[in-house]
């Protein structure tokens, strides 16, 4: 059995499983699982996606590189799982839940003059999110802002079960790869299950990108 032919093996005998209880859209569990050295091997994998995206390397260290990746991915294959047993994205204790997918960012709700509570925090894009010329790619903006305003739109409401409507980004300048950013976000307004936020990514007083987007509370079982 290849290792492509073992890896789909097991995705369908995890797609097999119980379904997670109550449906629909569900806030993630946390978990300890992966132990101590999982958030090392998160940032072991984001670092190897940036080598993947950097390195130019001679023939046949790709071709070493190339043979032990597989190994590891062989070493993985066998315990595939959903992602309610998964533990990434559960991390509560690892930066963005452990989730390699979403963009390296930290952020918090802060209390402001006007007494409306607003995000604010960080974000670092690497040289994997490289498009072209320095700057980061366009979609790994949107991907970054989904994530802010999402949180934004939950944190502030209160709100865990909800999905993405629209999201509206505007590029203004230039966003730089391996620099920490600035993010701040906020409520523009509530409309029932609607939740209207928008959020801007900055360097200093300059700002990069902005967006706006709505969020759509979940009925109960919604998926």
């Amino acid at each position: 059995m290849t290792q492509e032919q073992a890896w789909e093996k097991a995705a369908a005998e995890a797609q097999q499983q119980t379904p997670h209880p109550g449906g629909g859209f569900n806030p993630p569990e946390p978990t300890t699982k992966g132990g101590p050295d999982y958030g090392r091997f998160i940032e072991a994998v984001r670092t190897l996606q940036d080598h993947a995206r950097a390195a130019d390397a001679p023939d046949e260290v790709i071709t070493q590189a190339a043979d032990m990746i597989e190994q590891v991915s062989a070493l993985l294959a066998p315990f595939y799982a959903d992602e309610w047993q998964s533990p990434s994205g559960r991390r509560m204790d690892l930066l963005v839940r452990g989730n390699i997918l979403t963009v390296p960012m930290s952020a918090k709700k802060v209390p402001t003059e006007q007494g409306m509570d607003r995000i604010e925090g960080w974000a670092r894009f690497a040289r994997f999110h490289l498009g072209r010329n320095g700057a980061v790619h366009g979609g790994a903006l949107g991907l970054m802002f989904d994530t802010v305003l999402g949180f934004t739109a939950s944190v502030l409401t209160g709100t865990p079960r909800q999905r993405t409507a629209y999201l509206k980004v505007n590029y203004r300048n230039i966003v730089p790869i391996e620099k920490k950013l600035q993010i701040a976000a906020g409520i523009d307004h509530i409309d029932g299950r609607k939740i209207f936020v928008s959020g801007g990514l900055s360097d200093g007083d300059t700002l990069l990108t902005e967006a706006d987007a709505l969020f759509v509370r979940l009925k109960p079982g919604q998926p």
